[in-house]
């Protein structure tokens, strides 16, 4: 499966966000409801593997940080595509010379422990800061 990663700009509510977001189990995302074709905040990305929309990832910059959230849809979890995102929002904030990733995983969440461990292992840590908050030192050469 050849995923691609594409840029919204500018990034609208739609069906497909709708799907994997907006329909997500309660708890995973703290969003208000949207409507269709309304602008949404943050820099966000659609990822299609033969022309289906299979995630999302989105990328806010606070104070010289990333505040980074993915989805994925539910048929194409443990393919790889999570990871995908992942990487892709790291080198996103590479190139914005940023220096952390930081994801909140909330109290709420239903798959908290599963989800947590899932960051932990692509190199995020627990910040001291709270017990929701995970943080990855986004890779420079100069450093």
């Amino acid at each position: 499966m050849k995923l691609q990663w594409i840029h919204e700009e500018p990034a609208q509510w739609d069906a497909d966000k709708q799907r994997l977001i907006g329909d997500a189990a309660e708890g995973i995302f703290a969003m208000a409801p949207q409507s269709p074709g309304e602008l949404v905040a943050g820099e966000w990305w659609r990822v299609e593997a033969d022309g289906k929309t299979v995630g999302f990832g989105w990328l806010d910059t606070v104070w010289g940080d990333a505040e980074v959230l993915l989805a994925v849809d539910p048929e194409s979890r443990r393919g790889g595509v999570g990871s995908f995102i992942m990487e892709q929002l790291a080198l996103e904030a590479h190139g914005r010379q940023l220096n952390y990733l930081y994801n909140v995983v909330r109290p709420t969440h239903p798959d908290r422990e599963s989800l947590r461990n899932w960051l932990i292992q692509r190199g995020f840590k627990p910040s001291s800061e709270d017990d929701q908050t995970l943080r990855r030192l986004v890779a420079h050469s100069d450093r």
